[in-house]
């Protein structure tokens, strides 16, 4: 039994996602002698997965040139997974009025256009994994623009209809290929810091716009909420094709030693001395492990740097030879990997519960007793964009750490199940949808109901952290799909959820509303104790009887 009482297996010798992370602490340090490690306080880290010797391995890059990736990514997930969605939010009974609608007439505008995000995301999932991800950044990039212009000339409910349909073709990549990314550039250890910045933006940041939006809409009017966009996210499309390069990468399998079952650290030390060495490409290899060759036959450490201006290549080649329906179908089919499953359905779920008390924001605070502007409604969305932050840095600063910490005290082993310790601030969700109801419905201090909103995405943000986390590390090789798929289902849910709440809350009111999703946010949080103990065995049974490859649906770990 591992620290904390994650439970062994018995079948595997090595489970994959259980890895070496603390040599120090590690008893069998001639087995690591040759790996690559991490640097200054992280000198005694190895790190997972291991580069390779080629300058264009995404991992081999600088710093410097991976933080400007992911800050233009993290600008295009604020402007389209961010703000786009929860933009008229504020808004609803302005643009009601102004088109002689019903409020949930406007709502269903936002949930068309999460609709199509939700239907596309499988699409988007196949071409990226098929052409790479950078092709559907900047596709969706130019939906994003395209769709906002529209929106800003629109003066008819089907004009704003329109534009929110188009706009909805560029939320997918950037609240799912985005998160993936962090894969691609980051190693284990330093993956915490990173999705906790995308969950942030994803769960927090778009309260901040609300703050913004509201008064825009009452000072200008709504549709200067598109025309101050435009300029942000034209300049996103430029960032993004200068700045961006492609982030996949196929390397030699043996350095994702996270992926394999045969952990045979000494035959991966060994492995880039022969790259290195032209003579020995037709060395025989062992018997248990997989050699991928990249998109070039020459040895890794020889192969040239790309230019800035190879960089620029919006096409870089295929990276799966599997056709586009079967690609469409894995990010179903990885939900028969039941911690996927589970994450997708508890971040996914919890999210929802979110952005339906979004769209009850109007509703309740602007009739009686509340009597609030669409200024002042935006005002309250500080209390969750606050407790979103708090949540976003407590995790951001502490998981990184924490899992290190538990892996020193495994004797320098690292299990993913350490993640979820993260879910832990999660409770806070169910204290918070409940007495966020219950004061509303009292018509209590708005002050008072702005602090339980931010105590439930507080909670939120934590737990989308720790499962997003967890199912990275443990299954990097399906995470755009896995994250796809938590894209498709929770955008499905946010439409779902535009049809019914706000006649929900007319007709029962906010307190009976909020008791119940308190209660399916409880529901899906107990059942974290369930991966966090088993985990470990479910990995090794998936790794056994895995499904994707009876099924013929491959991954680049099973290639």
């Amino acid at each position: 039994m591992g620290f904390l009482n994650v439970l062994e297996d018995k079948h595997l010798t090595h489970v994959p996602a259980t890895v070496i992370l603390n040599e120090q602490d590690h008893q069998h340090t001639e087995e690591t002698a040759g790996l690559k490690r991490g640097s200054g306080k992280d000198a005694d880290i190895i790190l997972i997965p291991q580069p390779s010797e080629d300058p264009n391995d995404p991992l081999n890059w600088s710093t410097t040139k991976k933080w400007t990736i992911m800050s233009i990514v993290a600008f295009g997930s604020v402007l389209y997974a961010a703000v786009l969605a929860p933009l008229l939010s504020p808004a609803l009974v302005l643009i009601a009025m102004d088109f002689g609608k019903q409020i949930g007439d406007i709502t269903v505008i936002s949930g068309y256009m999460l609709l199509v995000t939700g239907g596309v995301g499988p699409l988007v999932s196949a071409l990226s994994r098929k052409y790479g991800k950078r092709p559907m950044l900047l596709l969706a990039s130019i939906f994003g623009l395209i769709g906002t212009v529209v929106c800003s000339a629109a003066y008819s409910y089907e004009g704003l209809l329109a534009g929110r349909i188009i706009q909805g073709g560029s939320i997918s990549a950037f609240e799912s290929l985005v998160v993936a990314m962090i894969g691609d550039l980051f190693f284990v250890h330093q993956r915490g810091g990173f999705m906790t910045l995308i969950q942030f933006i994803l769960g927090a940041a778009s309260n901040f716009s609300a703050i913004i939006v509201g008064p825009i809409a009452t000072n200008l009017g709504w549709r200067y909420l598109f025309h101050i966009l435009i300029p942000f996210v034209a300049i996103e499309c430029i960032l993004l094709y200068f700045f961006v390069p492609e982030t996949t990468y196929i390397r030699d399998h043996r350095y994702d030693i996270d992926e394999l079952s045969n952990d045979n650290l000494a035959d991966l030390a060994a492995v880039e001395k022969r790259h290195a060495t032209p003579g020995n490409s037709q060395e025989k290899e062992g018997n248990d492990m997989v050699k991928i060759q990249t998109t070039t036959s020459s040895p890794p450490g020889r192969r040239p740097k790309k230019t800035f201006v190879q960089e620029l290549a919006i096409f870089t080649g295929t990276y799966s030879s599997d056709n586009l329906l079967q690609l469409t179908i894995a990010p179903f089919a990885v939900c028969a990997n039941l911690a996927v499953l589970w994450m997708v359905i508890v971040t996914g779920g919890l999210t929802a519960l979110f952005v339906a008390q979004s769209y009850d924001m109007a509703q309740i605070f602007m009739a009686p007793p509340y009597g609030l502007t669409a200024a002042g409604v935006g005002y309250l969305s500080l209390g969750p964009f606050l407790g979103g932050l708090f949540g976003s840095i407590m995790l951001g600063a502490t998981l990184d750490p924490l899992i290190k910490w538990c892996a020193k005290k495994n004797g320098g082993v690292y299990e993913p199940e350490y993640r979820l310790l993260g879910m832990i601030p999660s409770i806070f969700i169910v204290i918070g949808l409940c007495l966020f109801g219950y004061l509303a419905e009292k018509g209590s201090s708005f002050y008072a109901t702005a602090f339980f909103h931010g105590m439930d995405l507080f909670g939120i943000v934590c737990a989308a952290i720790a499962a997003s986390t967890y199912v990275l590390d443990s299954f990097r090789d399906i995470s755009s799909e896995v994250f796809i798929m938590n894209m498709v289902f929770k955008n499905f849910l946010f439409y779902g959820f535009s049809y019914f709440v706000n006649d929900w809350t007319k007709r029962d009111g906010p307190a009976k509303v909020f008791y119940v999703f308190g209660g399916l946010a409880a529901a899906m949080i107990v059942t974290t104790p369930v991966f966090f103990f088993w985990g470990k065995k479910y990995r090794s049974y998936w790794h056994r009887h895995n499904l994707l490859q009876m099924w013929g649906i491959t991954t680049h770990a099973e290639l």
